[in-house]
């Protein structure tokens, strides 16, 4: 099983909870093919670089997670359908990657247990 990254852009005219909605539509089609989701974030409504389809903002969303390759193409093909999805882009996170993200979640959970504190 390899890991994955995948970000993808919802159009910025859903409401909160059409946005919600979509995500766990992705998040429901990776759990039920057999992907272990390692971390979920949202980015929330950001400003994009250039204009997408006469957008100019959009919801950011981020999944971390692992898999057999063959299923990236279904879910990228599920992303190319759906109306609501401006961009996406899929990445195979090697080693150096994977470390990477596991010592950011690590710090900032450590982060956050000082704020608690």
């Amino acid at each position: 099983m390899n890991q994955y990254e995948t970000v993808f852009i919802l159009t910025p005219v859903l409401s909160e909870e059409q946005m919600k909605e979509a995500v766990k539509k992705y998040q429901k089609f990776l759990k039920d093919n057999g992907a272990e989701i390692i971390l979920e974030d949202n980015w929330g409504l950001r400003k994009l670089a250039y204009p997408i389809k006469k957008r100019t903002t959009g919801f950011y969303y981020i999944f971390e997670y692992k898999t057999e390759g063959s299923l990236i193409s279904k879910l990228e093909v599920e992303f190319k359908r759906d109306e609501r999805i401006l961009r996406f882009l899929t990445v195979l996170l090697d080693k150096h990657a994977i470390a990477y993200n596991e010592k950011k979640r690590q710090k900032a959970k450590e982060e956050k247990q000082k704020t608690e504190a």
